[in-house]
């Protein structure tokens, strides 16, 4: 049992932060993939890694479609 409690706080941990990195790289790929240049796709690709909530709001939000 008191494996448990700390394990499962770790894990939820690792999930989001493996989650943070897979929508950062989507939203670089989306980016060059839409046409946009390579420093737009950066400034994306930082915003939603230091970021992630709010910073993919905002890249959805503002990218052209």
């Amino acid at each position: 049992m008191e494996t448990l409690v700390i394990f499962l706080p770790l894990l939820f941990i690792l999930f989001l932060l493996i989650l943070n990195i897979i929508t950062s790289i989507w939203t670089y790929r989306d980016a060059i993939r839409n046409g946009n240049s390579k420093e737009y796709a950066l400034i994306a690709l930082i915003g939603t890694l230091f970021f992630p909530v709010i910073g993919l709001i905002v890249y959805l939000v503002i990218r052209r479609d």
